[in-house]
């Protein structure tokens, strides 16, 4: 079912109308570990476990064995120094179960640079020193080109 409209009836009779759905699925990292042939993804609500079953298998052409769907509640906090409380919204995540032979982990997004070297002082002045005879203002003193 789509939300969207479209031209019932155009001059001509062409057929424009296309038919969107209203689903979707989104790849979400656990929170708490998971079996390497499980994958989490965040779902919109009024998708049922074959929903998500013929989405995967017709747009991404990927068969998964068993699918369990669940409603997460949203939080309900109270802004500071308010009198009301909000509540965020709820959220439905589905598990698939992919085959045994097959596995899936997150992919890491932001990668931590591990060989990050600061650089030498001797580097550092010598890099300065050709910063200096680089410039072109003889007439101000060295220490005000700092």
């Amino acid at each position: 079912m789509s939300t969207r409209w479209y031209p019932l009836y155009q001059k001509g009779n062409p057929q424009l109308r296309i038919f969107l759905p209203n689903f979707w699925l989104k790849l979400i990292q656990p929170k708490y570990k998971q079996p390497k042939n499980v994958v989490q993804f965040e779902c919109s609500m009024e998708m049922t476990r074959y929903d998500v079953i013929n989405y995967l298998d017709k747009i991404y052409n990927v068969k998964p064995v068993d699918v369990r769907t669940r409603i997460a509640l949203g939080r309900c906090k109270k802004l500071h120094g308010r009198y009301y409380v909000i509540k965020e919204d709820d959220v439905k995540l589905a598990y698939v179960v992919l085959d045994k032979n097959q596995s899936f982990t997150f992919p890491d997004l932001f990668p931590e640079e591990k060989n990050k070297q600061e650089p030498n002082l001797d580097d550092v002045k010598q890099d300065f020193k050709l910063y200096l005879k680089d410039c072109k203002e003889p007439s101000d003193p060295g220490w005000f080109r700092i």
